[in-house]
């Protein structure tokens, strides 16, 4: 397995979300995954109870660990807890010669924050080295102080992100008013719109991490940003489609969807 990817996010120990997520999507797309734990959760399908940040020089020194002797092909980043962590990250990607997808995780499915308010006023730091990012869009509405409900304020939502430092915004669009899910790609260059089926399902827990995991393991693998986003987009419906069972509260996506034809060798 040549291609590497690289986590830097919080433990689920449900499985669904964050590294544990990461991991399963980066070896489910022929990735070969590695990971730096920024924080430590207490959760399960139906809550989450305690949340315990990393020092931020024990973050530092995992990161530094891997880069030493397993280099990735792109990173990606999940819930980072505190701006200390989050201003450490930032830090060292600033040397990175390789993609990094910061997925700015705020809050659990269950409503727990995982991004403190000093946090969020440092995100401008990760923002500038980030390759792309992939807020919803009640992260959108967040991170710009705009209200973010319908496919044009998105898009105006991702403009204002690239005026804050984006090279490119990729602004979900579970939350938005649409027909089917629309994901909007905002760039220097202009707007493109992914669109899928929404899918009839209470298992999202975890589609989050999973989508940006999924766009950071092809970009691994060589894909353009865009074709990135669409490979990941079409396995992340099927993933929904296939989602259940696991659990007594809201599931994870099935991490072993299949992968229509795309190369895995």
């Amino acid at each position: 397995m040549s291609f590497v990817a690289l986590t830097i996010a919080g433990s689920d120990p449900s499985g669904g979300a964050g590294i544990q997520a990461d991991l399963k999507t980066f070896h489910r797309h022929g990735v070969y995954g590695t990971s730096v734990i920024t924080l430590l959760t207490v959760q399960n399908t139906q809550r989450v109870s305690r949340v315990e940040v990393m020092d931020a020089g024990l973050v530092r020194e995992q990161l530094a660990a891997v880069l030493e002797d397993v280099p990735p092909h792109a990173a990606k980043t999940g819930a980072l807890g505190s701006a200390e962590v989050l201003l450490a990250v930032a830090d060292a990607a600033r040397d990175f010669t390789f993609p990094l997808v910061v997925d700015p995780v705020m809050i659990s499915k269950h409503g727990a924050p995982l991004m403190g308010d000093e946090a969020r006023a440092a995100f401008g730091a990760l923002l500038r080295v980030a390759s792309v990012v992939t807020p919803n869009a009640h992260e959108a509405a967040a991170l710009t102080g705009r209200v973010v409900e319908t496919l044009a304020q998105g898009e105006d939502a991702g403009r204002a992100l690239l005026d804050l430092g984006a090279r490119a915004v990729l602004v979900k669009g579970g939350h938005l008013a649409s027909e089917g899910a629309v994901d909007l790609l905002v760039t220097p260059d202009g707007i493109e719109r992914f669109v899928a089926p929404r899918v009839d399902t209470p298992h999202t827990h975890g589609t989050g991490c999973t989508f940006s995991a999924a766009i950071t393991a092809r970009l691994a693998r060589g894909s353009t940003l865009p074709e990135a986003i669409e490979l990941a987009k079409a396995w992340l419906t099927e993933a929904l489609r296939r989602a259940g069972g696991i659990g007594r509260g809201i599931g994870p996506v099935d991490h072993l969807a299949p992968i229509d034809g795309h190369d895995l060798g």
